[in-house]
């Protein structure tokens, strides 16, 4: 595997509560549909396992409805992890309840502090650098302090301010990091400076909900239904692996939201 590209062996998730369509959403229509969501994130489950990983299964957290969205409580890279300090109020508590589990793998804890907020779906690591993202739940100070985390320990990072985009809740809701120096970036964020030295795989319009997919090891894992996303990563010799999680889009969630990977 290219050297650039992070081999994960662990992955840490959580199965949603019954309660999960308590939890906070953009999105207009039906709530989801419990037993689906289920069937769904056991299916990502066992696509992580296909992947080659292994996973740690946390169980239900009634007292947060968002809390299967594992990915937002914290910033992970081989040597330590950053908690985060959630933009929503609502979801604080479920920072506390990741942080026993992520002992038992890395040494060194740091934490995102007051005034600041980051959500973990704010940061895509592409290779040795960070692109944060400010957003409605992550604020200039959170995106600062984890900068400074980063560069402590030899990584760069770029701050893009996301808030003036419509439909794009956290920035990895709109790109993706491949490897081998490729981006999958919506339309909506492609002309952002930060991204011109990378090569870039536009999504258009349609389907822009598909640049929230996840390299993982020899696999792309991308939602299915999208076509024409699928088919050009395959041309470009991905193994691409499409996965329903359609009711988990009804809760503005993604499939890099349902894991942490290490």
């Amino acid at each position: 595997m290219n050297p650039e590209v992070t081999v994960f062996k662990t992955a840490i998730v959580r199965k949603p509560g019954s309660n999960f369509f308590q939890g906070l959403t953009t999105v207009k229509g039906p709530p989801p549909d419990y037993e689906k969501a289920l069937g769904q994130h056991e299916a990502y489950c066992a696509a992580l396992e296909r992947c080659g990983l292994r996973l740690m299964r946390l169980p239900p957290d009634l007292g947060y409805p968002d809390s299967t969205f594992v990915e937002d409580t914290a910033v992970l890279t081989p040597d330590f992890a950053v908690l985060t300090r959630p933009g929503a109020r609502s979801r604080a508590g479920e920072v506390a309840t990741i942080t026993e589990p992520l002992k038992q793998f890395l040494n060194e804890i740091q934490e995102i502090t007051e005034p600041g907020t980051l959500d973990g779906g704010d940061v895509c690591q592409a290779g040795e650098h960070f692109f944060i993202g400010i957003s409605h739940r992550t604020n200039d100070e959170g995106a600062r302090q984890l900068s400074r985390l980063l560069a402590e320990r030899g990584y760069s990072s770029s701050l893009i301010d996301i808030r003036p985009i419509k439909g794009i809740l956290h920035l990895k809701s709109g790109m993706a990091w491949l490897g081998e120096g490729r981006l999958v970036v919506s339309q909506l964020l492609a002309a952002f400076t930060s991204f011109r030295d990378y090569e870039l795989i536009p999504v258009s319009g349609e389907e822009s909900y598909a640049a929230n997919c996840v390299r993982v090891n020899e696999y792309v894992l991308l939602p299915a239904g999208f076509p024409n996303v699928a088919s050009r990563l395959a041309r470009m010799g991905y193994k691409a692996l499409p996965l329903e999680i359609s009711e988990f889009r009804k809760m503005d969630g993604g499939l890099s939201c349902l894991s942490l990977r290490f």
